[in-house]
């Protein structure tokens, strides 16, 4: 009895129950961009951007981003942070384990203190100018977000429109629109037509170039051929002329020139290039045809360098304050008999005044002038004393200074001894008439001469003109 019941006991023994455990549930992989720590503030944050953006794609926890982002260094960023973990580790520093607290090293490491500065003055100073209007919004959307800058709308509106190129900006603030995107996508629209345009107004004027220069290769094609025919009719009448030489050179003895009244040769070939005027009762005068036509030659030379010459002004300009001691007298005419050649000159953007004297030995400019402008002064290598520029016994001159001025289109360097002068800022003497071979016209009191292959012709000064300078500078100096 006992053995059947535990028989049906152990028959009826309920089988063991399966327990149902919760699976794991496997993070996904992720794939974060490498570090390499570079010194590149844009490289840094760029790469800074993408890290949380995949954060925040894959919801990574707090305690994976730490581990993720510091798994993606490389190179000097990787000995930077294990540099970082053992110095905290030696000061007894909580180790980082937080995303937030890793960017704020990041930051302190590679994001300099001056940089928000940097982009507060690019973005006021910036621009559309080659830009396109969809670059230039970009631009100013970049440094505003990199600057941790959030500024209201009216406000953006305002700094876009003050950088925009002016052909579109005039056009655009007659226009209506409702926020930033209507904004530019209307400055768009006018770049499209300004730049459809451009393109029609060049295409014109290359059609026209175009069709100019095939007019005149085509004039030069039949000035070629025509030149061709002339050539070969030449040829055939020097091969006449050898034929008739040839056939009568054994009868030259016969043939008398009417020119000269001797033998051997015909008028044509007369090496006496003489020609008899007659002027009436038995008058007559010679002229040699060489000295003819040397002279026309001349003169059309003359002409043809008066064409191409380059008549120069003096320039026009506020004047540096000076004290005049070569005065000229107040004068109704406009006269030069009475002027020397005084003539104004730009230097660094500023008018001074020249004078061009020949009997002076040096070519000189005034100390106030270099220290006004700041210009570099070098020791003069024979220093010499000074007596007539100023009222002084005597001073020695031992500096001098390198100046590039310019008179219109005429653009040069010379080198002055710095002196106390106050008759002009600048006196051009002898060494610089030398060098230029300069020809003075002592009526029109003109100065010509040529400077790198081109003539120059520097006009001078009014008396009135000069008058009105030293007025100027005198109540400048006062």
């Amino acid at each position: 009895m006992h053995d059947d019941s535990l028989a049906l006991g152990d028959h009826f023994q309920q089988p063991p129950r399966k327990t149902h455990r919760t699976p794991k549930v496997r993070e996904p992989k992720v794939d974060l961009p490498y570090f390499h720590a570079k010194d590149d503030v844009e490289g840094y944050l760029d790469w800074e951007m993408k890290v949380e953006q995949i954060f925040t794609c894959h919801q990574v926890s707090e305690e994976r981003k730490v581990f993720l982002a510091t798994l993606s260094f490389q190179g000097h960023a990787m000995y930077w942070w294990t540099s970082l973990v053992r110095d905290r580790r030696l000061h007894n520093d909580p180790p980082i384990q937080y995303w937030n607290e890793l960017r704020s090293a990041l930051r302190r490491r590679h994001i300099p203190s001056y940089y928000t500065r940097e982009l507060m003055n690019k973005l006021q100073r910036l621009h559309q100018r080659n830009m396109s209007v969809e670059e230039y919004r970009q631009m100013i959307e970049l440094y505003l977000m990199r600057a941790g800058i959030r500024e209201e709308e009216d406000i953006t509106i305002a700094r876009f429109l003050s950088g925009l190129n002016l052909e579109i900006r005039d056009k655009v603030e007659l226009l209506l629109y409702r926020d930033m995107n209507d904004l530019v996508q209307l400055c768009i629209k006018v770049e499209q037509q300004v730049l459809r345009k451009n393109f029609k107004s060049s295409f014109s004027s290359y059609s026209k170039k175009d069709y100019k220069r095939e007019g005149k290769n085509f004039e030069k094609k039949n000035a070629f051929d025509s030149s061709k025919n002339l050539d070969k009719g030449k040829e055939k009448e020097k091969e006449k002329e050898k034929k008739y030489t040839s056939h009568t050179s054994t009868k030259s003895s016969a043939i008398k020139c009417f020119k000269c009244l001797r033998r051997g040769h015909i008028a044509s070939q007369c090496p006496n290039k003489k020609v008899m005027i007659l002027r009436g009762q038995d008058i007559y005068s010679s002229q040699d045809e060489a000295t003819t036509s040397s002279s026309s030659s001349e003169d059309e030379e003359e002409a043809s360098e008066k064409e191409s010459c380059e008549v120069t002004y003096p320039y026009n300009g506020e004047l540096l304050m000076m004290r005049r001691v070569l005065n000229n007298q107040p004068s109704d005419t406009q006269s030069q008999r009475e002027n020397i050649f005084h003539t104004g000159f730009n230097i660094s953007n500023k008018s001074c005044s020249l004078i061009v004297d020949s009997g002076f030995w040096c070519n000189c400019c005034s100390n106030m002038m270099v220290e006004k402008l700041g210009l570099t002064t070098t020791p003069h290598p024979k220093p010499y004393q000074l007596h007539w520029l100023n009222d002084d016994e005597g001073m020695v001159v031992n500096q001098q200074v390198e100046l590039e001025f310019s008179i219109g289109n005429y653009q040069d360097k010379v080198k002055c001894d710095v002196v106390p002068m106050e008759a002009c800022h600048i006196l051009l003497g002898r060494p610089w008439q030398f060098d230029k071979q300069t020809h003075h016209d002592g009526f029109s009191n003109k100065i010509t001469f040529t400077h790198k292959g081109r003539k120059f012709v520097l006009h001078p000064l009014t008396p009135s003109q000069v008058v009105e300078d030293q007025v100027q500078m005198k109540t400048k100096r006062d």
